[in-house]
């Protein structure tokens, strides 16, 4: 499976002024307990202005409690470090978001049973009522993708990978909700017949390329906007 982006047409009418890219994070979770490895995707709202309809990967805008939320493991160095590119933000902040995301959108926690802090932080009480805290040390940085310009919503995503039997805290399945509905464990093969933004067409490509030849060393890539268009570099 080639990782090939074909970002979307321009529209005919572009906004007069451009929106700033709002900082967001992704998980895409692996299973490899079948013969053929499966990712999580659900179907997001009919009622969301951003992309509805469409199948995604958990992930959501950054909050700002996320970067001072306590974890039990943190990135590796080399996560961290890729991460830090053109950053306005702390590292692990982007991580800490699909993990808390990833919760809110399918139930599913990243992390390991531990007693939580006394006072969480803000949008973290339903995750530590679980008597769970977040570990990080098996996500892996994947990708970056900043919305082009001409869209009147944008974000700036970075993109995690994680296998499920690792960092999941038990194998509790994911549960529909307001944000994402039919969420199921696709074979990438099932996944790229969805009805998917181009971006998170490319991820698939990407993790594809990654299940297939897991000691390439692929470095993470960067989706932005230039003068001559879309371009596709590695950090």
């Amino acid at each position: 499976m080639n990782a090939v982006y074909d970002p979307p047409p321009e529209p005919k009418d572009r906004p007069k002024s451009l929106a700033r890219p709002r900082d967001a994070a992704t998980l895409i979770l692996l299973r490899r307990d079948d013969d053929t490895p499966r990712v999580l995707m659900g179907r997001r709202s009919s009622g969301h202005d951003f992309m509805p309809d469409k199948y995604v990967f958990p992930g959501g805008r950054v909050d700002a409690q996320d970067g001072r939320t306590p974890a039990l493991s943190e990135l590796a160095a080399c996560e961290e470090e890729a991460l830090r590119t053109q950053a306005r933000r702390r590292p692990r902040a982007f991580a800490l978001t699909a993990v808390r995301e990833t919760f809110e959108e399918t139930g599913l926690m990243i992390g390991r049973e531990a007693e939580g802090p006394a006072s969480p932080p803000k949008g973290w009480d339903q995750f530590f009522d679980q008597n769970v805290a977040p570990c990080l040390k098996n996500l892996s940085f994947v990708g970056r993708a900043v919305t082009p310009p001409y869209r009147p919503k944008r974000f700036d995503a970075r993109f995690f990978l994680a296998d499920a039997a690792d960092a999941l805290v038990d194998d509790r399945p994911p549960v529909d909700g307001a944000e994402l509905v039919d969420l199921k464990w696709f074979t990438l093969e099932d996944a790229v017949q969805l009805d998917l933004p181009s971006v998170t067409r490319f991820m698939l490509g990407e993790i594809g390329e990654r299940v297939a030849k897991p000691d390439t060393g692929l470095r993470p890539f960067f989706l932005r906007w230039s003068r001559s268009g879309h371009r596709m570099e590695r950090l």
